[in-house]
């Protein structure tokens, strides 16, 4: 997961909709089952996939009132503890 990453579809989650950061997710989802797929695309996929459900957790926590920074650090903390 990257964090610049994160913060921007966080941007955008904020100036539309979350709707389409789901849709997205779904979209790519049902791509993962393509069999052509190759490796490296299905990392791709999977790594956008990643930033856009971080992004999505980030967002809920701001709206249940989080700041903003505070928000994207408790995320990045956990993902980081995941990974020890």
């Amino acid at each position: 997961m990257r964090l610049p990453v994160i913060k921007h579809i966080v941007s955008f989650i904020e100036n539309n909709d979350e709707d389409y950061v789901v849709e997205t997710m779904e979209t790519l989802e049902d791509l993962i089952d393509l069999d052509s797929l190759k490796d490296e695309e299905l990392d791709v996929i999977g790594e956008l996939l990643s930033n856009m459900s971080g992004a999505l957790e980030v967002h809920q926590a701001i709206k249940n009132g989080t700041e903003r920074k505070t928000a994207l650090n408790d995320f990045m903390k956990r993902v980081q503890g995941s990974i020890d």
